[in-house]
């Protein structure tokens, strides 16, 4: 399929976090009845899901399957948002890989979001929900990107003074959000660019 058909389809793409070969521990179902299942999480807006997928297919952890819309999956037979909470042990411990993996390989939209962020209120700006900024640094990056937009992670650190790995930070963030269900401000989970779902 074609960027363009994907695109035009809305396909929602997720990373598998687990894999549980003879299904979920919390399933009574005798193991006959069950079909591989485990956990994923959505890359476009980090949301998390249960997954069963088909029998006829091993997938590994890191393995990128089709959750949306359900006519588009391939090995995946069905699916359910859950919090995080509800993660197997090993799909937790797997989750903070996972999320370093999709910053490192989206860097432009998070490079992005250090030149977009706005105000939030009065007295609260995007910026300062990030882990470690504070004033002084908020305003360090927004003087900067008035200059000059960022290009990289790299480019970042070397403009504003004293903001170390902003990539880990984007991720610290992304972890709080996941973990924390009652923050007030959700910055990047569950953010799909005004889609419903």
């Amino acid at each position: 399929m074609s960027e363009a058909e994907g695109d035009e389809t809305d396909v929602r793409r997720a990373v598998v976090l687990d894999y549980l070969a003879h299904g979920l521990s919390d399933d009574a179902r005798p193991q006959y009845e069950k079909s591989p299942a485990g956990y994923a999480m959505r890359i476009d807006d980090f949301q998390l899901y249960e997954v069963a997928f088909d029998e006829a297919v091993r997938l590994t952890i890191g393995s990128d399957v089709v959750v949306e819309p359900p006519e588009e999956r391939d090995v995946v037979i069905e699916c359910q948002e859950v919090e995080y909470d509800d993660l197997s042990s090993g799909a937790k411990t797997e989750l903070e890989y996972v999320v370093e993996d999709l910053v490192e390989e989206h860097e432009r939209r998070f490079v992005d979001f250090y030149n977009d962020a706005q105000p939030i209120t009065l007295r609260l700006h995007q910026l300062n929900l990030l882990p470690g900024i504070g004033k002084k640094l908020r305003n360090g990056i927004l003087d900067e990107r008035k200059r000059k937009p960022f290009e990289s992670f790299d480019e970042l650190s070397e403009r504003v003074s004293g903001l170390h790995d902003p990539d880990e930070i984007i991720v610290e963030r992304i972890l709080e959000e996941l973990r924390d269900d009652d923050l007030k401000y959700q910055t990047f989970v569950g953010r799909r660019d005004g889609a419903q779902e």
